[in-house]
């Protein structure tokens, strides 16, 4: 991995001019790095001594595939789709019950997932979307129409509600993906966009919206922070006022009314039977 590091990043300095064309060795580099993030065995970020990083050359990677791969048609029994043609195909396609089985998830019928993502065992998909780079932690969830961006990590046994969003960055290179660790409920219809890591344990209402411009404000302290949804908190919405102005619009933002405790611990928590 260390030598495709190289050949990835040395190609990144001539972007535009790479192609289906390109030196053997940076295609073969590419859908290298593909196949690995698909296995799980590369991630786009990872917690390293207590901090994710970005594997800068892993998005490097992924955005150099879309040049030198060409456009293919893929035709089904009610539509047809033209898509590049490392990823029409998606993850899953022309797998048997084995292929599943060694696997280990549940995958309901209408969950497109692009190769280049990662689903752990356990892993419950509903009809949702899981775009490439993606990572889907073991016994995790997602519901019903809910979206995980290209390169976003999701970790263990979280609850990705329905109708929610965990934005991808994809670009720029060196942009940390959304994040949401382990252990995580997003609330029904619920976007986390922007690079912001939800810390472990938390829970989070129905409806929020949180971007790196998104005030977090504690309630007990008053303390506003952003990007980051402190482990363990329960969070709702919320609005602030403008001092300056007061009959100005008030703003939105999120709001940690407590720490999770037994009580919405077990409003929230996670069923193994649904995941056997």
């Amino acid at each position: 991995m260390n030598n495709f590091e190289k050949i990835i990043n040395d190609a990144w300095l001539n972007k535009d001019q790479i192609n289906q064309n390109s030196d053997k060795s940076i295609v073969d580099a590419v859908n290298q790095i593909i196949e690995e993030l698909d296995k799980g065995k590369v991630r786009v970020a990872e917690k390293i001594n207590g901090e994710w990083v970005t594997h800068q050359h892993i998005k490097k990677a992924i955005m150099l595939s879309f040049r030198i791969h060409g456009m293919d048609a893929l035709t089904g029994p009610y539509s047809s789709w033209f898509d590049k043609s490392h990823l029409i195909k998606g993850k899953t396609a022309g797998w048997t019950k084995k292929d599943f089985e060694k696997a280990g998830f549940r995958m309901v019928p209408n969950s497109p997932v692009r190769k280049g993502s990662f689903i752990a065992k356990n892993v419950v998909l509903m009809p949702c979307f899981i775009n490439t780079g993606a990572y889907i932690g073991s016994g995790t969830m997602m519901d019903t129409f809910s979206r995980a961006g290209s390169c976003c990590q999701i970790g263990k046994n979280c609850h990705i509600s329905a109708g929610s969003g965990v934005g991808g960055v994809l670009e720029p290179a060196q942009a940390l993906p959304t994040i949401i660790e382990d252990n995580v409920f997003l609330g029904a219809m619920s976007e986390v966009v922007e690079g912001v890591i939800v810390g472990e344990g938390s829970v989070l209402s129905m409806g929020m919206y949180i971007g790196q411009s998104t005030k977090i404000v504690d309630r007990k302290t008053g303390n506003i922070t952003y990007g980051k949804i402190p482990p363990f908190s329960v969070i709702v919405p919320g609005s602030l006022p403008d001092k300056k102005n007061p009959s100005a619009p008030s703003l939105n933002c999120a709001v940690i009314i407590k720490q999770v405790d037994e009580k919405t611990r077990s409003k929230t928590s996670i069923n193994d039977l649904l995941r056997d």
